[in-house]
């Protein structure tokens, strides 16, 4: 990936409003979206297709949650780099994400220049 050309995104949300801000966060630093999801099934059927540089991923969603998602997503786009996007940031969840694969976490509520700062971060490692 060279530096002119900006990370394409997968946004991974079952609330149609996060997914929108998440956007807005990201086009105005020229990110690219490539696409979005509802739920973890989606998701996964997109990164096999898509082959995102990063995944935006929730993870309490109908049908498969985020963190199965996120083993399958590595299975499907090897690439792919995953931060998972959640209000439940108990150590729990957190620990097991990452241990699952994740490279990252961003807590709702959102904070622009934070998740600008954690993707950037994130895409950096």
């Amino acid at each position: 990936m060279d530096n002119l050309k900006k990370p394409s995104v997968l946004v991974v949300d079952d609330d149609c409003m996060m997914r929108e801000l998440l956007k807005i966060i990201l086009q105005s630093e020229k990110y690219v979206i490539i696409g979005e999801a509802t739920n973890g099934e989606q998701a996964v059927k997109m990164c096999a297709r898509l082959k995102p540089d990063l995944v935006l991923l929730d993870i309490a969603m109908p049908k498969m949650d985020g963190l199965q998602a996120l083993e399958e997503i590595h299975w499907a786009s090897p690439t792919s780099k995953v931060l998972m996007v959640s209000a439940d940031s108990t150590m729990g969840k957190v620990s097991e994400a990452l241990e699952k694969g994740a490279a990252g976490f961003i807590v709702k509520p959102l904070n622009p220049a934070s998740v600008l700062n954690r993707v950037e971060q994130c895409l950096k490692k």
